[in-house]
């Protein structure tokens, strides 16, 4: 009952109103468009300015459908407010007001929006004293399509066609606006060209209203569009501009025939040496690689696999021309190509003029070694695995038996690893034979003593040694080693004597001569010899001096004989009368030093405690005693260091 007194209250004074003739002023402003993705919400925004307060206006929303007849859904004043039913729009508008002094804002949104919602909507605004505006907006609803497909021919293309043939097809689903399709080759656009590019594009509408477009292009194929790439692109409406996505490129097969053929040799890649294996490859410029075959120097046809033919252990005789033929498709001609081969050789060394070569002491040599070789040698001499000389030519100048051996001459190119050859001779040298010096010829051994004489020969051919003294030869022994003869023998020393060695082949002899001084030995029997040195007042020491002289060896020697194989130079035994000098010597010295070490004790030697007592008596006789004993006696003997003795009871 109030409502009603309320409306008709408000009634009566806009009646009142309209009859004084008041009018408001009402001003509405609207965005031209609105931009959405298909299945959000769209907002379209109404503003608007009136002298009247808010409570006095009537807002009201329509929307043109395409024929342009205008249809409200929704409705309000300041006492209600109302949603058309049976609308597109009915249960998925909702509308906000928002009012303030002398302006507002009226927001329609319009929920979870379909493609059949891209229509204009218009916004009108009274007041209460007939002042009135209206504003229209346009809502536009997107949808990207599906990532676009694209499917090439698979089968080769005859390049020669005369009308285009299809390359492929593009597809792009369900977007909206519809897509377009564009279609590049090597990143290059392509548009119809009469008899040379042929696009042709079919749109089809689901049941969602969404665009599907399929594009076919069709090409007059050249030889160069083999390993083009094709791919297509699609452009598409978005909010604020455009999209776009590309397909993956594909690239097309065009068969066309060779018209040139190229031959080479594959491998190896340098320069070919007998021995080697060989691969050639032939290929045409034509699509797909037609088949070819090869023909040698002789137009004898090989047998290759696969565009490659192979010669295994290739010589000199395989150098010269080869071929691979193909025939034109289309006029039946050959094509031909070619190549040349040759192939370096080096021929097997040979030395000349002998492989074994004798030669006499004193002579000169000249040795040639020669290998014919297609490129540049370079030759060396070697001698038990040492370089002995370069160049083809090996000098040798005034032999002697060292430069006898196996000589090897190494035939090498330089140029090509692995390419060498070589050849050996054999230089033997004859001559009258040669005595290796002995360490001394000279020697001093006891009597009776046995001493080892050794002598070393070489010659060719091989010498015979002999041994001689006085007039008489020697029983000796010899062994035959690598580089000649070895002999030695044993020599019982009885007196002063001289021993030759005699060595002689055919071409001559020779001999060295050994002299040999008989040393008597200075004591009768090896014995040791003990000498003590003992001061006769008190020491805190005492000296004691141990010597062993040499005994009389039987068999004293000049040398040592090993085994055939080994056969080192004797050395000479220690003589008898330096062992005894020695002896002496340091016995003296032990007396020598027993006396001062007394006489220091004693004061008699200037620096002692930095005095000397000038007036003390002389040292008595018996200060310093030396006994000698022997191991053939008890018996003792005391010498005085003036030499004066004295009993060994004293």
């Amino acid at each position: 009952m109030a409502l009603r007194t309320k409306t008709a209250l408000l009634v009566g004074l806009l009646f009142l109103l309209h009859t004084w003739g008041v009018k408001a002023q009402v001003k509405v402003e609207m965005e031209d468009r609105v931009e959405v993705t298909l299945g959000t919400a769209a907002e379209i925004p109404c503003l608007y300015t009136t002298d009247d307060g808010f409570g006095g206006l009537i807002i009201e929303w329509f929307y043109l459908d395409p024929a342009g007849k205008q249809h409200r859904i929704y409705f309000q004043d300041p006492t209600m407010r109302i949603e058309e039913t049976n609308s597109q729009f009915t249960g998925r508008i909702k509308v906000d007001v928002t009012p303030s002094q002398g302006s507002g804002q009226v927001l329609l949104r319009v929920l979870e929006t379909r493609l059949g919602d891209e229509v204009d909507f218009i916004c009108l605004v009274k007041s209460l004293t007939d002042g009135n505006d209206q504003g229209k907006t346009q809502l536009r609803v997107f949808e990207k399509p599906a990532h676009p497909i694209i499917k090439s021919v698979d089968k080769d293309i005859w390049f020669n066609n005369e009308e285009p043939v299809k390359i492929g097809s593009c597809e792009a689903k369900n977007g909206y606006p519809r897509p377009n399709i564009t279609w590049y080759k090597d990143n290059t656009p392509l548009s119809n060209v009469p008899n040379e590019v042929s696009v042709v594009s079919q749109v089809a509408t689901g049941s969602s209203g969404l665009f599907s477009v399929e594009s076919e292009l069709s090409l007059k194929v050249v030889k160069e569009d083999q390993g083009s790439e094709f791919y297509c692109e699609v452009n598409y409406q978005i909010i604020g501009g455009f999209g776009m996505l590309e397909s993956e490129k594909k690239k097309i097969r065009v068969s066309y025939p060779s018209d040139e053929v190229n031959l080479w040799v594959k491998s190896p890649k340098r320069d070919i040496k007998e021995g080697d294996t060989v691969e050639f490859e032939c290929l045409g410029n034509g699509n797909p690689q037609p088949l070819v075959t090869f023909r040698n120097r002789e137009m004898v046809e090989l047998n290759a696999i696969n565009n490659v033919l192979e010669l295994r252990n290739v010589s000199r005789l395989d150098s010269g021309l080869y071929e691979c033929v193909t025939t034109h498709i289309e006029t039946f001609e050959e094509v031909v190509g070619n190549t040349t081969l040759f192939v370096n050789y080096l021929e097997p060394a040979d030395v000349s003029p002998e492989e074994t070569l004798t030669l006499s002491q004193g002579a000169d040599l000249n040795q040639s070694c020669n290998a014919l070789s297609s490129l540049k040698t370079h030759t060396v001499w070697m001698k038990n695995g040492v370089k002995v000389a370069t160049g083809n030519i090996l000098s040798l100048r005034d032999v002697v038996y060292d430069m006898a051996g196996t000589y090897e001459c190494m035939v090498t190119v330089p140029q090509l690893v692995g390419m060498e050859t070589s050849a050996a001779f054999q230089l033997i040298v004859e001559g009258s034979p040669e005595i290796s010096e002995p360490q001394s010829t000279s020697l001093e051994q006891a009597v009776e003593s046995t001493v080892v004489l050794t002598c070393r020969a070489r010659g060719n051919p091989r010498p015979t040694i002999t041994w001689r003294s006085a007039g008489s030869l020697v029983d000796s022994q010899s062994n035959v080693t690598e580089d000649g003869v070895l002999s030695w023998v044993n020599v019982k020393v009885s007196s002063d004597l001289n021993v030759s060695c005699h060595a002689s082949n055919t071409n001559g002899n020779v001999e060295t001569l050994y002299s040999i001084k008989a040393i008597v030995p200075t004591t009768a029997s090896p014995t040791t010899t003990l000498a003590t040195v003992v001061p006769t007042t008190a020491s805190p020491t005492t000296t004691l001096a141990t010597v062993v002289p040499p005994t009389d060896r039987p068999a004293s020697t000049v040398g040592t004989v090993q085994s055939d194989t080994t056969d080192k130079i004797p050395r000479a035994g220690g003589s008898g009368v330096i062992i005894a000098v020695l002896i002496i010597c340091l016995l003296l010295l032990a007396i020598l030093g027993s006396v001062l070490y007394f006489l220091y004790k004693k004061g008699k030697i200037c620096g002692r405690s930095g005095k000397q007592d000038l007036t003390k008596e002389k040292t008595s006789r018996d200060n310093i005693v030396v006994e000698m004993k022997s191991d053939n006696t008890e018996e003792a003997v005391l010498l005085a260091v003036n030499g004066d003795k004295k009993s060994g009871d004293q």
